[in-house]
């Protein structure tokens, strides 16, 4: 194993703050660790600070810029994501997540 991705949709306002998403992020996280994962990657709205604050909290860092990951609802290209990574504890070097050094399009993302 490699990376583990973690792919959520916002869940509907009634289940939202009761924790579930940091329990299946915890859940991930310590799967990936048991498995001998790289690093934990996930990607969210640049323009959600809320969250990209929440995951820099969780120990998340911006590992790059995805040029236009998220769609508008007429089909067009819309919004970059920030690729949030997080290395596991033994990558004490954490070359897993040294940042890009320029954003990438949705096509180049592994």
């Amino acid at each position: 194993m490699g990376m583990s991705r973690l792919s959520l949709s916002p869940p509907p306002p009634e289940f939202r703050r009761l924790g579930l998403a940091a329990k299946l992020m915890e859940l991930l996280e310590e799967t990936s660790e048991r498995k001998g994962g790289f690093f934990v990657d996930l990607f969210v709205r640049v323009s959600n600070q809320v969250a990209v604050n929440m995951y820099k909290q969780s120990g998340y860092s911006v590992y790059g810029t995805v040029i236009e990951y998220y769609l508008a609802s007429n089909r067009e290209h819309d919004e970059d994501a920030y690729d949030m990574r997080k290395a596991p504890s033994r990558n004490t070097e954490k070359k897993s997540i040294i940042p890009l050094p320029h954003p990438v399009r949705p096509e180049d993302v592994e």
